[in-house]
C-alpha cells in the first residue's frame, strides 16, 4: 500500500481565497502600499525635485520649474519651504486621501476610524504617565551627537520665533495625519480582520518609516507603534496617541536646541 503520510497537500485557489472577499481589507492594504511608496519617492523634496522639474520642463512650463528652484532651493527659507512641502505632502497622503476613501468607498464616518471625540479624555492619565517616561528618555538620549545633529529637522528653527513656529506647526499637522493613517485607518479599518494582531500589522510599516533616523528612535518606534496601537484600539480613538506624539516631538526639538545652546537665545534669555 502506498504511504501517503509524507505527501504535501497542495492548496487550491478556493482554499486560499476567502469567501466572501474582504474588500475593505484589500482596499486599505493596497492603499497603504501606495501611500508608503509615494512617501518614499515623492515625500522628500530633494528626492522628488528632479522628477518634478523634468515633468514641468517636459510639458513646457519652464517658468514654473524656475520658480520651484527659487522657492525651494534658494534663499534663507529654502529648507523651511522644503519641510512645508514634506509636511503638506504627508497630510495629503496620510489623511486626505484615506479620509476620502473612508467616505466615498466605504461610506463610513471618520469617527469610526479613530476620530471619535467622546470618551478618550477620561484616559488622560495614560498620556501623562507615557509622556513622563518618554521625556526621561529624551533627556538622556538628547545629549548624544546623533540626536543633536538630527533634531530639530529644520536647522534654522532657533533663528527666530517665525522659524520655530513655522516649523513646529507644520510638524504637528504632519503628526496628526500620520496618527490618522497608522493608528486610525490601519488599526480601525483592519481590526475586524486581524483583531489584536492589527496592532502588529500597523507597527511594521510604522517602524520602517523611521529607517535613517537615530537607532534608539527606530527601536523606540517598535515599542511606540505597539503601545499607541493598543491605546487606539482600546479607546477607539487616535487623540491620546496624537497628544503623546506631538508632546514627545516638541520635547525632542526643545531638548536638542537646549543641549546645543540654541534655546536660550531663541527665548531671549
Amino acid at each position: 500500500m502506498k504511504d501517503r503520510t509524507n505527501e504535501v497537500h497542495e492548496l487550491t485557489l478556493r482554499e486560499i481565497i476567502p469567501r466572501p472577499l474582504d474588500r475593505q481589507a484589500i482596499w486599505i492594504l493596497i492603499l497603504a502600499a501606495l501611500v508608503l511608496t509615494a512617501s518614499r519617492y515623492f515625500g522628500n523634496f530633494a528626492v522628488a525635485q528632479p522628477t518634478m522639474i523634468k515633468l514641468l520642463s517636459w510639458v513646457g512650463v519652464e517658468q514654473a520649474a524656475e520658480r520651484i528652484r527659487q522657492v525651494f532651493l534658494q534663499g534663507d527659507y529654502s529648507q523651511l519651504h522644503q519641510l512645508w512641502y514634506w509636511a503638506g505632502f504627508h497630510v495629503v497622503i496620510y489623511l486626505l486621501i484615506p479620509a476620502a476613501m473612508v467616505r466615498l468607498v466605504f461610506g463610513a464616518s471618520m469617527r469610526d476610524y479613530g476620530l471619535k471625540l467622546s470618551g478618550w479624555y477620561r484616559r488622560l492619565w495614560i498620556y501623562g504617565a507615557a509622556f513622563l517616561i518618554v521625556l526621561a528618555m529624551v533627556l538622556i538620549f538628547g545629549r548624544t551627537e546623533s540626536f543633536k545633529q538630527y533634531y530639530p529637522m529644520y536647522k534654522q528653527a532657533h533663528r527666530s520665533t517665525f522659524d520655530f513656529l513655522g516649523w513646529e506647526i507644520a510638524y504637528i499637522a504632519q503628526f496628526f495625519a500620520l496618527e490618522y493613517f497608522f493608528r486610525g485607518l490601519l488599526i480601525h479599518g483592519l481590526k475586524h480582520r486581524f483583531g489584536i494582531y492589527t496592532v502588529l500589522v500597523a507597527m511594521v510599516p510604522y517602524c520602517m518609516i523611521h529607517f535613517g533616523k537615530p537607532l534608539p528612535e527606530t527601536i523606540g518606534a517598535i515599542i511606540a507603534g505597539i503601545f499607541l496601537g493598543v491605546l487606539s484600539l482600546w479607546t477607539r480613538s487616535i487623540w491620546l496617541g496624537f497628544l503623546i506624539h506631538i508632546s514627545v516631538a516638541l520635547s525632542m526639538d526643545l531638548a536638542a536646541l537646549h543641549y546645543k545652546g540654541q534655546l536660550a537665545p531663541l527665548l531671549g534669555i
